[in-house]
């Protein structure tokens, strides 16, 4: 098993901390998954914070998580979606929001269409209409989304849907990016031009998040077990969301 590091300073984005004053925010508050388990790696310390104070949370899950076990035969795609947003569910349901919260878009795990790539593009404007339904009827006034440089290509591609979907709006929401992949030393980038970083504490939250994590027993135990090629949230891995902080970006005027 390869050691990961795992300190602060494997971030590139750490460096530049701040408390963020999640009390500040503007509700309701939506979270963007680009897939399910994303919100809560991301998140789940400040999903918990704010439902603690009364908050009215909503999650978007962008894709459905099916390419995580692709060989599997006893979990095809559509028994694998049904397990991951089960797991999702639950996983949200200890950070205290309701399942009538919680919306899935269905999109395929690994082709979220990118609205700037023409091929996509019959796709991504069904999926951009979508979201802006989504948002007529939620009306967000803050929204986490996932950083717009992140390494895959799916959070990119959600990054375009809702920068799209938010882009007619007469008032658009406050948008604050999240990094999944910053840890990685293969794939992270620097913290782009234009942004601002900072921590937010969660140490309160850190065991409650530890547990809505491992609610994904897909990805982290081996409930999967006839696809050796299958994703696995590693306890290395796992380790870079227990922090007692989150990370969040947002960009300058």
């Amino acid at each position: 098993m390869v050691s990961l590091d795992v300190s602060p300073a494997s971030s590139p984005f750490a460096a530049a901390a701040l408390p963020l004053q999640l009390f500040s925010l503007k509700a309701p508050v939506l979270v963007v998954a680009p897939h399910p388990d994303d919100e809560t790696l991301g998140c789940g310390g400040a999903i918990a914070q704010l439902r603690a104070i009364g908050c009215p949370v909503y999650v978007l899950v962008i894709s459905d998580g099916t390419r995580s076990h692709p060989r599997s035969q006893q979990y095809p795609p559509p028994r694998l979606r049904q397990v991951r947003q089960a797991e999702t569910l639950a996983a949200l349901a200890l950070l205290q929001v309701d399942a009538d919260c919680v919306t899935f878009l269905g999109l395929p795990d690994g082709e979220v269409p990118h609205l700037s790539r023409p091929g996509d593009h019959p796709v991504a404007q069904a999926a951009l209409e979508l979201c802006q339904t989504y948002l007529r009827q939620t009306a967000p006034q803050t929204i986490f989304v996932p950083y717009q440089f992140d390494p895959h290509r799916d959070h990119r591609a959600s990054w375009q849907l809702v920068q799209g979907a938010i882009a007619n709006l007469p008032q658009p929401p406050r948008r604050l990016e999240y990094p999944i992949w910053d840890w990685d030393p293969r794939q992270r980038q620097p913290l782009a031009e234009g942004y601002r970083a900072w921590r937010l504490d969660v140490a309160a939250q850190v065991e409650l998040k530890r547990q809505a994590i491992h609610c994904y027993r897909s990805q982290t135990t081996d409930l999967i077990a006839d696809d050796p090629t299958g994703f696995r949230l590693l306890p290395e891995m796992i380790a870079n969301f227990l922090h007692p902080w989150e990370i969040y970006l947002e960009q300058t005027p």
